[in-house]
């Protein structure tokens, strides 16, 4: 028996990974483009749920951005069909008029249609092909937005999208070796334009920034960017759950906050209560930005009698005396 490719086994076994810590023995969903990333991940699925007793189906999301995109996609789905998935969706989904730049479009227009299909099939999962470079270019993006710790996190391994469980076990591993997989199990990978456009901030990253980074400092550059949003992560989440508790402890009697109790708190877990808190109001977490919460922040700290914070979704802040409250929009 021929060895097994090294490429082959590392993603099977990351997929083996994300499968076996899911609670539940329902079937999962395979997000795939057809690029190399994706294509390796929903052939490692393929390979790895029948053998775990599980079912396994397919999605690809029709953005209708490229002439060719309905075929591509319905070529796509054929090859799920044949490589044995239990199903195959096409889904086409509209990006014009949705808010943000195109990529965040085409990010939320993605993300909806693939929360409707998990739904319509009971899926437990969504699995998602971002590599560790697509987590480096995610870093280096946040840290030129100077988006902090939450930016610099980057992607994480598993987050809720609208109650389904959305994984990436491909984190750790290379765009290289997807593409060396590809290669060994003869398919051929869509190659999407947008990755080289150079007006796309991401694109730019990747056919730029990176390869200077790596001539510069080395291919270990991208295994360590990758590994300060694990880091990073890790950090947020602890101190998340002391921001939680902290809410928990300021909240007024009469609603709304009490000044003394944030005062006293670190700025770092300060900050934290007070964007939680903010999405508790009802401010749209997207466009909750660092500005937001830095107003809310200075009526707690550098209060001098000005009026309310503006906060996104029409919510607006107040401070009267020591509690910080919402305003009645009637």
């Amino acid at each position: 028996m021929a060895a097994l490719a090294p490429s082959v086994a590392a993603i099977r076994l990351a997929v083996r990974r994300a499968l076996t810590g899911l609670p539940s023995a329902g079937p999962v969903l395979v997000a795939c483009s057809g690029g190399a990333d994706s294509l390796a991940l929903a052939a490692a699925t393929a390979f790895v749920a029948p053998r775990l007793g599980r079912a396994a189906g397919l999605v690809t999301v029709d953005h209708g951005l490229q002439a060719g995109s309905a075929q591509r996609a319905e070529m796509v789905a054929a090859w799920a069909r044949e490589a044995g998935f239990t199903s195959a969706t096409v889904v086409r989904v509209e990006v014009a008029g949705r808010p943000g730049g195109p990529e965040a479009a085409a990010r939320e227009a993605r993300y909806q249609a693939l929360t409707e299909v998990a739904g319509q099939h009971g899926a437990v999962a969504v699995l998602a092909g971002h590599t560790r470079d697509d987590q480096a270019e995610t870093v280096l993006l946040a840290l030129a937005r100077g988006a902090g710790p939450r930016g610099l996190a980057g992607m994480p391994v598993r987050r809720d999208l609208a109650g389904v469980p959305l994984l990436r076990p491909l984190l750790e591993i290379s765009r290289e070796q997807t593409r060396a997989a590809c290669e060994v199990l003869g398919l051929s990978p869509w190659q999407d334009p947008h990755n080289t456009d150079p007006s796309y901030a991401r694109s730019r990253v990747r056919a730029d920034v990176l390869p200077a980074l790596v001539r510069a400092l080395g291919p270990g550059v991208l295994d360590n960017l990758a590994r300060t949003a694990r880091l990073v992560a890790a950090d947020n989440a602890a101190l998340d759950d002391v921001a939680q508790e902290a809410l928990a402890a300021a909240r007024h009697p009469r609603g709304g906050l009490r000044v003394p109790d944030l005062v006293a708190l670190a700025p770092a877990v300060r900050g934290r209560v007070l964007h939680a808190w903010a999405r508790e109001l009802g401010a749209s977490p997207s466009a909750l930005s660092y500005r937001h919460v830095a107003a809310l922040d200075a009526l707690v700290t550098g209060w001098h009698g000005q009026g309310p914070a503006d906060l996104p979704g029409g919510v607006r802040v107040l401070r009267s005396a020591d509690r910080l409250a919402l305003v009645d929009p009637t």
